[in-house]
């Protein structure tokens, strides 16, 4: 059977795809080759024309949803978007009830810190490329200040969304979220870190 010329390349994104809001949704380790492949509609033996093994599907999920996150806030900055706005758009309730969508840092962290070197590696570089743009919009001129603010920042967004998902009061998240928000235009504008 012969198919359409970019079938394989639509396929291969189609895996990465699914396969990025099955770990975001149910963790890496939960979300099997078989549960995937069938939640893409694909036999299991469609996995292994595109990816060597689980493990490479995982770095290339983390890659490239990183850059996602990365090239969303660069189209929000280039719209006018500024730091407090990068904020209030990570934390807040939609975020909050989209883990499959949101951020892999905050659905992912514990899981990808158990990763072989390989995809920690593929992790910190994403990271640092998203943390640079997060940096940019700070006011500090100091690269190396607006960087260590910039990964201050992010760490608490994330925890603060990790809080936020785990309390089933709506309310309270609500309020975990807001106060995230506070806590982190505070950092942004403190004297010094």
């Amino acid at each position: 059977m012969r198919f359409e010329k970019g079938h394989k390349a639509a396929t291969r994104r189609h895996i990465l795809d699914v396969a990025s809001k099955c770990f975001r949704r149910d963790g890496v380790s939960a979300a099997g080759i078989a549960g995937i492949m069938s939640e893409a509609g694909l036999t299991n033996g469609a996995f292994y024309p595109h990816f060597e093994s689980k493990e490479a599907l995982v770095r290339e999920v983390l890659a490239s949803t990183l850059a996602d996150q990365q090239h969303r806030l660069e189209d929000d900055q280039r719209t006018g978007l500024d730091l407090e706005g990068a904020i209030r758009s990570y934390l807040n309730p939609a975020h909050l009830a989209d883990s499959a969508g949101g951020c892999p840092s905050a659905a992912l962290l514990p899981e990808i810190a158990r990763q072989p070197v390989p995809t920690r590696q593929i992790y910190e570089e994403g990271l640092q490329s998203y943390l640079s743009t997060l940096a940019a919009l700070l006011p500090d001129t100091d690269s190396a200040t607006s960087g260590r603010r910039a990964t201050a920042i992010f760490g608490l967004m994330v925890g603060t969304l990790q809080l936020a998902r785990a309390v089933p009061d709506a309310a309270q998240a609500e309020q975990i979220l807001e106060g995230g928000v506070a806590a982190a235009l505070l950092l942004a504008r403190a004297p010094s870190l």
